[in-house]
């Protein structure tokens, strides 16, 4: 379907919503309009189950009591749409943005459709990875979504019917849990710090790992010094070899109250299970660092300098590490030599931005990558085996020499990003 024949379409619903003479509802089913612009229109009560809808612009579109049954709206923009009370069963709304959007009472349950339109097996609505900062879901029924990675801080959800749901990794900071029913969901390593996580302690919710106001660690407060003191010491002790100055440890603190150390050289620094995330962090340096289990989410990493660094089991979800830099690092003493990759195994890379960055020699091997961009990265003789590579990016990336599973290499290759180059 082209622009211009869904903006017909749209004008004749909108006099259907009017009452006036020759109007029609839109009734359109598992039709591909990808791509094109719904922006700002009136949609109330139109049936688009089972379409394609990805990377559209539906930003300030009112789609109230509509039914977007087993919908793909993934990558689309849903900044400030109206859902109140739409049939989004079965939905996949992946890496959408919908800040904003306004889902009260919506009906979020699981749904599937065939492709001659008859009804399937169920499947969860599924808003992994998706921006939906503000966003209302007041009263509405979720229970089995799928929110992994999502970004739901400040959202409002009070009331709504989440049993079962998973939210794991999820940022759910400042979320009001009243009301909410969260019986047997899964919250392992979700955000919750300015939650009422008390509403929820008894429900039987999976809260391992999580982040919460409680457990997040040490504040700067309790350093001995002011951060930046500290740093002027650790700088010294690097540039002297240990003969003065003062050796950085910051193992286990949250730091995000510092909110940036743009530029930063922190060589050599230790900073085990820390947590920067959300941190503006660019061009930091952290050249043979120990960043074993660090929380980087939804970091600023641009240009940021790890090489050499052991980032084992480090958090990177959602973070911008365009050009940054994993190469190894060589060490001479003497007549010998060490070389030093940089240790990513385990990390977690999902939906993280990691365009021209250069990753030769890395170690990824058993890191969860889902959804991570690889665009024109360097990725030479990287090593991916047992790595998760599901909807991983790789056009215009150096791949050669590395290792991949064997069972997992041809789903890597087939990608569309691939054969798109």
């Amino acid at each position: 379907m082209t622009q211009s024949q869904l903006d017909g379409l749209v004008a004749l619903h909108e006099r259907y919503m009017e009452g006036r003479i020759g109007g029609r509802r839109a009734l359109l089913k598992r039709v591909d309009i990808s791509g094109l612009n719904l922006s700002d229109k009136n949609l109330r009560q139109a049936d688009f189950s089972g379409c394609n809808m990805t990377h559209m612009n539906l930003a300030f579109t009112n789609f109230q009591e509509a039914s977007l049954y087993a919908c793909d709206l993934s990558f689309s923009n849903l900044i400030h749409t109206n859902f109140v009370r739409a049939d989004l069963r079965g939905a996949k709304i992946e890496s959408a943005n919908l800040a904003g959007a306004d889902l009260e009472r919506a009906d979020l349950r699981g749904g599937a459709m065939t492709s001659d339109g008859t009804y399937a097996q169920p499947q969860p609505v599924n808003f992994r990875g998706a921006n939906m900062t503000g966003s209302k879901l007041v009263g509405s029924m979720a229970n089995n979504a799928d929110f992994s990675d999502a970004n739901l801080s400040m959202s409002k959800i009070h009331g709504a019917d989440l049993r079962g749901a998973r939210l794991m990794g999820a940022d759910l900071s400042g979320a009001n849990f009243e009301n909410v029913n969260l019986m047997g969901a899964n919250m392992s390593s979700a955000i919750l710090t300015g939650s009422n996580v008390e509403a929820i302690m008894n429900s039987g919710v999976d809260l391992s790992d999580a982040i919460t106001d409680s457990n997040i660690g040490p504040s700067l407060e309790e350093l001995q010094k002011p951060i930046m003191h500290l740093i002027d010491d650790h700088q010294l002790w690097v540039k002297t070899s240990g003969k003065e100055g003062q050796y950085l440890d910051l193992s286990g603190y949250d730091l995000r109250e510092c909110k940036t150390l743009k530029k930063q050289k922190l060589t050599a620094l230790k900073a085990v299970k820390a947590k920067f995330f959300g941190m503006n962090l660019f061009q930091i340096e952290l050249q043979s660092a120990n960043l074993e289990g660090a929380d980087f989410r939804r970091c600023d990493l641009v240009q940021a300098d790890f090489r050499g660094a052991n980032l084992a089991g480090a958090k990177f979800s959602h973070s911008d590490l365009r050009e940054a830099n994993f190469l190894p690092l060589l060490f001479a003493t003497g007549s010998l030599q060490r070389f030093a990759p940089c240790n990513l195994k385990g990390a977690e890379l999902r939906y993280a931005d990691l365009q021209g960055s250069k990753m030769k020699n890395a170690d990824l091997s058993n890191a969860d990558l889902s959804y991570a961009n690889f665009t024109n990265c360097d990725l030479r003789d990287a090593d991916f085996t047992g790595a998760k590579i599901e909807g991983i990016v790789l056009l215009g990336a150096d791949i050669t020499g590395a290792k991949f599973d064997n069972e997992k290499s041809g789903s890597a290759f087939s990608l569309k990003s691939l054969s798109d180059n």
